[in-house]
């Protein structure tokens, strides 16, 4: 199991990622603030997540201090759209940037391929996650109802495979608004994921002539996967 060290002052987000990593696999420590990132043993770390804006240590100082111990991989998160920001942190041994605000899943993925280059293109297997007749491969991104390839977008696959790993809890809006487009959402979010969850059902029932659609309605609340009855 690897472990990943996320470092970000902003705890809501540092839990929820943690929470999408944990499924994924991965053994998860939180640090609050730049200083408190070297009271986690970093240089034991398979990973680290390190935002560029923190209290008392700035990611960048942080970052130099581990270059000087450990070339332990750090993926840096930056809210700043800004390029030089970007080139100092190469420069000074970033692997990766992830602008905010995050993705979950684009995050995954990203330390995933940074695993991948440092581990010299292996990767630990992930399993497949099935609920009834829809599998899908969380690395690899693919899905399959029954014996059929589904053609999905990136945020149709992040939203079905939220759904599967919670299937027969009713999920809220907003939920479903983090795990298939990020955490920060604009005025109508609520209807874009109405919009993305109905894509997501005519591509379900599209490869199959089961009458049954697994994805049920909440009124007022938000959505059902239905767990297979046998």
């Amino acid at each position: 199991m690897d472990r990943i060290l996320i470092v970000d002052d902003d705890i809501a987000l540092a839990e929820m990622l943690r929470e999408y990593l944990e499924q994924d696999g991965f053994a998860v420590d939180l640090a609050n603030d730049g200083a408190a990132c070297f009271d986690h043993a970093p240089e034991g770390q398979d990973l680290i997540v390190l935002d560029v804006m923190l209290p008392r240590l700035s990611g960048f100082d942080v970052l130099k201090r581990l270059r000087q111990r450990s070339d332990v991989p750090v993926i840096m998160l930056t809210a700043r759209d800004d390029d030089v920001d970007r080139i100092v942190g190469f420069e000074i041994g970033a692997d990766d940037y992830v602008p905010k605000p995050v993705n979950p899943r684009e995050l995954v993925g990203r330390i995933r391929a940074v695993l991948r280059r440092v581990n010299g293109g292996t990767a630990k297997a992930v399993a497949d996650l099935q609920v009834g007749g829809v599998r899908l491969n969380p690395t690899a991104r693919t899905a399959w109802r029954g014996e059929n390839r589904l053609d999905l977008t990136s945020a149709e696959f992040s939203l079905l495979e939220h759904m599967l790993r919670n299937a027969g809890r009713i999920i809220p809006r907003d939920e479903l608004s983090t795990a298939a487009f990020g955490r920060h959402q604009a005025a109508g979010a609520d209807r874009n994921v109405d919009t993305l969850v109905s894509k997501v059902r005519r591509k379900l029932d599209a490869v199959t002539d089961d009458a049954d659609q697994p994805i049920k309605t909440i009124r007022n609340v938000g959505y059902l996967y239905a767990l297979p009855l046998s």
